[in-house]
């Protein structure tokens, strides 16, 4: 899949299928929502309002208020690449997202994931 493809994905479509991950271990929507908004500054009713938008990836990311400073500090790999390697500004924050959800459905305390 080509970066473009994963861009023009409609957020509203990834959501559900992030808040699934997250469910299927036990883990809630308000907890993924929680990490979303941690990421990139939106908060509940910003989020809401961009999945309700209909908005791709691109977009959700160029709109989100501010990514959070201590996002630099996310590591490891998710989908076979390092998140802290991948040189894509946007690939990164995608990649970012999809870690931060993987960390939460695999039981890590919030305090950990939110690197605060």
């Amino acid at each position: 899949m080509t970066n473009e493809r994963v861009y023009k994905m409609a957020f509203s479509n990834v959501y559900p299928l992030l808040v699934q991950k997250a469910e299927r271990k036990g883990r809630t929507k308000s907890e993924v929502d929680a990490v979303i908004c941690w990421l990139t500054g939106y908060d509940d009713s910003g989020l809401q309002v961009q999945i309700v938008k209909n908005i791709d990836y691109e977009t959700f990311f160029n709109e989100a208020p501010q990514i959070n400073p201590n996002a630099s500090k996310i590591s490891g790999v998710i989908c076979g690449y390092r998140v802290e390697e991948i040189k894509d500004p946007l690939m990164q924050k995608i990649r970012w997202l999809d870690k931060l959800v993987d960390e939460l459905a695999k039981g890590k305390p919030m305090e950990k994931i939110l690197r605060n």
